[in-house]
């Protein structure tokens, strides 16, 4: 295995705005007369707009309104980001210095918009760590699919078994592992289940804990 590359998930691995998500749909939902669950909101987690509408009009009928819904919780979910911020997650700064120190390139592949996505980044200070945004409206199907991973890996000019990607969600390791690349689950606000583990290489704690699976990589 010859990694030279890595490519990183957004929401929930660089950024802690995972947990701002779950809380916002929930919300978002509520304002608009519907009780979504937190079992329900995981499944959302990086999921195709498409499919996600489908699986809300499965969980509250075909009536649900999911571009209504949708439109709150990014709006609800902005206005607390102008007020608070977004943060980093710990040893984002530290690993991507690591990457660039030892040669790897570096690519973002987010469910999230170019415009949103870029401005989070920079918000938390992170945004020149890495070197390309891949988001799902770049290609025409986000996670689970591959094309956002598929379409990262040609942006950075290496082939996906030359890719390490990294994930927290089940929809992002399915759309990483149906590219080709090898994954990493960082896990956020919830364990991958038994068979979506069988598709990642390694679960680790934290960003910090891939530089040994790195190097234990570079070893063979």
């Amino acid at each position: 295995m010859d990694i030279k590359g890595v490519i990183f998930d957004m929401d929930g691995l660089i950024l802690d705005t995972e947990v701002l998500y779950q809380k916002f749909w929930r919300q978002a939902s509520a304002n608009c007369g519907y009780n979504m669950s937190a079992e329900q909101v995981l499944q959302l987690r990086s999921l195709d707009k498409t499919l996600a509408k489908k699986l809300l009009q499965s969980f509250f009928g075909e009536d649900f309104d999911y571009q209504k819904v949708h439109d709150e919780r990014v709006r609800i979910m902005a206005d607390y980001i102008e007020k608070n911020g977004v943060q980093a997650k710990k040893g984002v700064a530290e690993f991507t210095s690591y990457l660039k120190q030892n040669g790897y390139k570096t690519a973002v592949a987010t469910a999230t918009n170019y415009k949103r996505a870029n401005k989070h980044l920079t918000m938390a200070g992170v945004r020149d760590c890495f070197e390309n945004i891949i988001c799902a409206t770049d290609v025409e199907h986000g996670k689970p699919y591959p094309d956002v991973y598929l379409y990262a890996c040609e942006k950075i000019g290496l082939q996906p078994c030359e890719c390490l990607a990294l994930e927290d969600s089940p929809n992002g390791i399915r759309s990483a592992s149906g590219a080709g690349c090898t994954v990493i689950c960082i896990p956020d606000t919830a364990k991958p289940d038994k068979e979506t583990e069988k598709l990642t290489y390694a679960v680790v704690n934290s960003l910090c804990d891939v530089v040994q699976v790195l190097e234990k990589i570079k070893k063979g």
